[in-house]
């Protein structure tokens, strides 16, 4: 069983227009509404490979409601979500179905209370019983510490339990002091976590920071790794076009799921990749085409060195 953290967590809604205009009225052609938040996406994902998943964060009000009877339809995902007095967000893409182009709109989430933190740490401890690994992923809803990744980072890392983290700016610093096994930043989160544009720099510096492996999202270039055990590149034959929102979450599924299969990094790194391309294919945000992936999966290039160490 894996588990995949959404603090918070999402209803993904997805708008395609003919053609998105600034300052003008648009026809919308089609709606898609689906659970959100990135360990929402991931968990989809890891329970469409065939991997039993448990997801939990917060949800509340009617918006949470959507959002778990959405999920109670994807087999092989539990709902362990901690209850919120406030409503759970929303988040709008507004596709271009000339272009492909993707515009998101992302609300901030709801107010969490110190005692539905303090739930929320219980409720997490006590899942972490039989799980193989961790994903904590996305960003932080007002109210719940800054420091609180790195927090949950430190129980899992006690626990005996590889974590990976996917999040950005203090979060993300604060979190990697704590340890974790890896993290999963795209190249503007490395920068910013590192203050080097260089990202085999940056990434070897994100190690030195306390991560024990670093897989920067570098966009259609693929992805960059930094391990224990090498570091490597891996790359889509082409560029997509297509809706990109979710290709990232698609990433660390791939690298879960390469890590509770125990596959060797350069695997791991095909997957992921292969996994992200597939996702900007899919017409709805959070999905990716099973035939793209498939035949992905032989194109991907991946080249770089094993460590000595």
């Amino acid at each position: 069983m894996i588990l995949t953290v959404t603090l918070n967590t999402a209803l993904d809604i997805t708008y395609l227009v003919r053609s998105l205009r600034p300052h003008a009225s648009h026809r919308v052609s089609e709606v898609t509404e689906r659970p959100g938040g990135k360990g929402v996406n991931v968990a989809r994902v890891l329970a469409a490979l065939g991997h039993e998943v448990t997801v939990t964060g917060f949800t509340g009000g009617a918006t949470g409601r959507v959002v778990r009877e959405g999920l109670a339809t994807v087999p092989g995902v539990v709902d362990a979500f901690v209850p919120l007095s406030g409503a759970t967000r929303r988040t709008i893409a507004v596709v271009d179905d000339r272009t492909g182009d993707t515009t998101q709109l992302n609300e901030p989430g709801p107010t969490v209370t110190p005692q539905e933190w303090s739930a929320f740490q219980e409720a997490y401890e006590d899942l972490l019983s039989g799980v193989s690994a961790v994903a904590l992923c996305g960003s932080l809803p007002p109210g719940v510490p800054v420091g609180a990744y790195a927090g949950l980072v430190r129980t899992a890392r006690s626990a005996g339990i590889p974590v990976l983290l996917d999040t950005s700016g203090e979060p993300l610093r604060r979190g990697v002091a704590a340890r974790p096994d890896i993290i999963k930043p795209n190249a503007d989160e490395l920068a910013e976590l590192t203050g080097s544009h260089e990202p085999l720099r940056a990434t070897q510096d994100a190690r030195r920071r306390g991560a024990g492996a670093v897989v920067a999202s570098l966009g259609p270039e693929g992805l960059l790794a930094a391990t224990r055990a090498g570091r490597w590149r891996a790359t889509p034959p082409t560029p997509l076009r297509g809706n990109p929102t979710g290709a990232g979450d698609s990433v660390v599924a791939g690298l879960l799921s390469g890590l509770a299969e125990h596959l060797s990094w350069p695997d791991r790194l095909t997957r992921a990749t292969a996994l992200a391309a597939a996702t900007v294919a899919a017409p709805v945000a959070g999905e990716f085409d099973r035939g793209v992936y498939e035949q992905m999966l032989g194109r991907v290039t991946v080249s770089g060195e094993v460590s000595a160490a």
